[in-house]
């Protein structure tokens, strides 16, 4: 409705200014016409001076042919001649007069031309803006009959609110569930973690396992090496050709046990010689299973620390949750109370963007001041963005309360109107709360409304000097 009253004002200006350009062309178009009849007339009285010369001229050739030229005639002609030529001149003259008036009207019909062009364009414009207010009042009814069906929009809005509360109950519900859902999921998994560390442990004291033995392996087959060279060097035969150099045949029976035994014998002297045996072995593999165990029972307090710690965190985050939501719908109720008296109606509140968890969630301030849109707060202008920033603060301070608040310069950015509002909130939550407001301010409405004031003032140069006025008993005292 209001774009409709602009435009409609638009259009009207328009019109207005139409039939005022329309008023000047007219009157334009009279100046021109009158100075086109004097033209005219001027121009017609020098073609009848011509037409009269051109008569003289042949009444003086008839004379000066029927006569004989003498003294006194000579000077009839030549006055005549004078005559003739003056009116030659006159005759020039009122030629290039004319060609002048001509080339004036000329230029006067192309501006008049001009004119009834731009008469015609007005016209039409006018036209074009009748048309548009015509069609804001079809407009402003279209509005008008959306109004009287929006009159009954609150009651459907309870409704729907209602089904919306039952919905997110439900939907609390839901999460709930999941979270509970979550919390086996995420102990199954501490668990299934559990079991796969220790098939991973498994896994690898099986392949320390495969690398001892392919140690082993390795030291056997160096050692098969060596024994080989060592018979090469000592017997100077290859491994192969003991048996022939033992004197053994394939098939044949092995040696008596006697020569066994000193072969033995033979051998434990080798091994002897090969060193002592490591007798710290099993000392030393004792220590090692010791420690595994230690680690073990270290792995198992660890793994039960950090259970316990999620189980902790899991906790404090639901609390936290819960806290959180509890606190951003106090603060919300406020802000919107606070925002709504600020500004004298419209509406505001403050919502959880970005993420479905609160913890981790971002806050955005949507506010509609009185005959705007929703917006947010960056799109409001200065003045309004002090007054929301306001109500946000004052919303959390609602929300838990202290003794003592200091304000400093907070009605800066306000105009007069704005300052008047903010003091009569400070006003009420003077008297809603236990709260004691210290103001720091240069504004004089502020101040005004204080009731009491503390300011330095320097009554002698270079001292300073602190002043109290107590606005209450001054009032008291002029009553």
């Amino acid at each position: 409705d209001q774009e409709a009253r602009t435009l409609d004002r638009q259009a009207r200006q328009a019109s207005d200014l139409a039939r005022d350009l329309l008023g000047a062309a007219e009157r334009k178009d009279a100046e021109r016409a009158a100075r086109l009849q004097a033209l005219t007339d001027n121009r017609t009285r020098l073609a009848a001076n011509r037409d009269e010369a051109a008569a003289a001229r042949q009444v003086a050739d008839q004379t000066l042919t029927g006569f004989q030229p003498d003294a006194e005639l000579a000077g009839i002609v030549n006055e005549r001649r004078m005559a003739v030529a003056q009116r030659r001149a006159d005759a020039a003259e009122a030629r290039a007069a004319l060609q002048t008036i001509d080339r004036e009207v000329e230029l006067r019909n192309a501006r008049r031309q001009t004119v009834l062009n731009e008469i015609k364009a007005w016209t039409e414009r006018k036209a074009r803006a009748a048309q548009l207010a015509e069609e804001l009042a079809g407009r402003v009814a279209s509005v008008q009959d959306e109004q009287r069906q929006l009159e009954a929009a609150p009651d459907d809005f309870v409704v729907r609110r209602r089904a919306i509360i039952h919905e997110i109950d439900q939907a609390e519900a839901a999460r709930k569930d999941a979270a509970d859902k979550r919390a086996m999921a995420e102990t199954t998994l501490t668990e299934t973690d559990k079991a796969a560390r220790a098939m991973l442990q498994d896994l690898s004291t099986a392949r320390e396992a495969r690398a001892r033995s392919e140690t082993l392996v390795e030291a056997g087959m160096a050692r098969v090496g060596e024994v080989e060279k060592a018979v090469e060097e000592t017997l100077e035969v290859a491994p192969s050709g003991l048996a022939e150099l033992a004197g053994l045949t394939p098939g044949q029976d092995l040696p008596p046990l006697r020569q066994t035994e000193e072969r033995l014998q033979n051998l434990k002297r080798e091994r002897e010689r090969l060193g002592a045996v490591n007798l710290r072995a099993d000392e030393e593999l004792q220590e090692a299973e010791q420690s595994r165990n230690d680690l073990t029972a270290e792995r198992e307090d660890l793994d039960a620390a950090i259970r316990k710690l999620r189980r902790g965190i899991q906790s404090l985050n639901s609390e936290g949750r819960e806290r959180l939501l509890a606190s951003f719908d106090i603060v919300n109720g406020h802000f919107k109370r606070l925002f709504s008296t600020l500004f004298d109606g419209g509406d505001a509140e403050l919502q959880l963007i970005e993420s479905d968890d609160p913890l981790e969630a971002g806050l955005e301030i949507l506010a509609k001041p009185p005959g705007k849109k929703p917006t947010v707060l960056t799109l409001l202008s200065g003045g309004e963005q002090a007054l929301t920033a306001t109500a946000l603060i004052f919303a959390v301070f609602l929300t838990n309360p202290s003794p003592i608040c200091v304000l400093d310069e907070i009605d800066a950015p306000l105009d007069d109107h704005n300052v008047e509002r903010l003091c009569a909130l400070l006003d009420e939550m003077v008297k809603t709360t236990a709260t004691r407001f210290i103001i720091i301010t240069h504004n004089p409405i502020t101040m005004s409304r204080m009731d009491r004031l503390f300011g330095v003032t320097m009554a002698e140069r270079g001292i300073s000097q602190l002043v109290s006025v107590d606005l209450q008993a001054a009032e008291r005292l002029v009553a």
